[in-house]
């Protein structure tokens, strides 16, 4: 049962900024901490719900059921595990648990939208996906390429291996296996990251490599235009056995988006956060994650609210 009530299916649509065309979509809330170091994004699914998301998003005319929380244990109760990647064995299976309910949420015909949660959650969600339609596409918004192995990683954080994972760059790793998963969730010819402006130095390496995924730095926007990347972004996921969008509120600037975990300047600003996702919503996007919002460390819950509109504006919330 979900934790949070269905608006009405007759909620009002009669906003201007409505979108053109209501989709089915399903709510899950990941309340995941132990892929990082700093406590509290566990409540960011909270955090987004309480902005508002279910609400708007029936108001934009969409058909929105919260299908609830995985379950997720506290770190005071585990073991961290091997060093080299801190409580794996319980994000993945957390993540194992996620890509069941999100299993559910596509049974019901809808379009999957997590709610985090550090973005080891990722693995989940991508799981899902793949054993539903082969390897797909992603879009990896983030100021960071979350490209470590065990192997690379400076800190041990799991939060900074999930598109590793995906690209089965982890299945080495015994922590990492899971048996029912696929061991490659996201084909790298359609792996694109956009937004990047901190790199560890293995992830460096590996993206000057032959056959790795397409990065746009911070740089390549400022330099190219934001709608001219978005546009190759796109045309480089799509195609795909799906389309996945892996926003992590810390592209955005951390003036703009304070509550996040590693902030880095020099992100995206508020208005070019939402050019971005008003570009991606006239693709036809899978599945959504929205991470890393921390209310321990926002201010007024401004972050938050920003994730909840930013799924607005991919769900095509329009000014006019």
């Amino acid at each position: 049962m979900a934790d949070h009530p269905t608006p009405p299916a007759d909620a009002s649509t009669d906003d201007p900024a409505a979108a053109p065309d209501g989709r089915r979509v399903g709510i899950i809330g990941a309340p995941m901490d132990l892929g990082g170091a700093r406590r509290g994004v566990d409540m960011g699914p909270s955090a987004i719900r309480l902005s508002g998301v279910i609400e708007e998003l029936s108001r934009l005319g969409h058909d929105v059921r919260d299908f609830g929380n995985v379950i997720v244990r506290t770190r005071a109760t585990l073991e961290e595990g091997d060093s080299s990647a801190r409580h794996a064995r319980e994000v993945l299976r957390a993540c194992a648990s996620l890509a069941e309910m999100t299993g559910e949420v596509l049974d019901d015909g809808r379009v999957p939208v997590h709610l985090g949660g550090d973005h080891s959650l990722s693995i989940g969600s991508l799981w899902a996906m793949a054993k539903r339609h082969g390897p797909g596409g992603v879009i990896w918004i983030d100021a960071h390429a979350d490209l470590n192995t065990p192997d690379t990683s400076p800190s041990g954080n799991v939060h900074g291996m999930p598109l590793a994972a995906a690209l089965g760059m982890c299945a080495n790793f015994p922590d990492f296996r899971h048996d029912g998963w696929p061991q490659c969730s996201v084909d790298p010819r359609h792996a694109v990251l956009v937004g990047i402006r901190e790199l560890d130095p293995g992830e460096r390496r590996y993206l000057r490599s032959p056959g790795a995924p397409t990065v746009f730095t911070m740089s390549d926007i400022d330099h190219r235009g934001l709608a001219n990347v978005m546009a190759e972004a796109i045309a480089i996921a799509s195609g795909a056995g799906f389309l996945h969008v892996s926003l992590d509120l810390d592209v955005v600037d951390p003036a703009d988006a304070p509550g996040v975990g590693t902030p880095v300047r020099g992100g995206l600003t508020y208005r070019e956060a939402h050019t971005m996702m008003e570009q991606l919503s006239d693709q036809p996007i899978s599945s959504l994650d929205v991470v890393e919002v921390n209310p321990v460390l926002d201010t007024h819950n401004t972050t938050g609210e920003l994730a909840c509109e930013l799924v607005c504006s991919l769900l095509g919330k329009r000014i006019l």
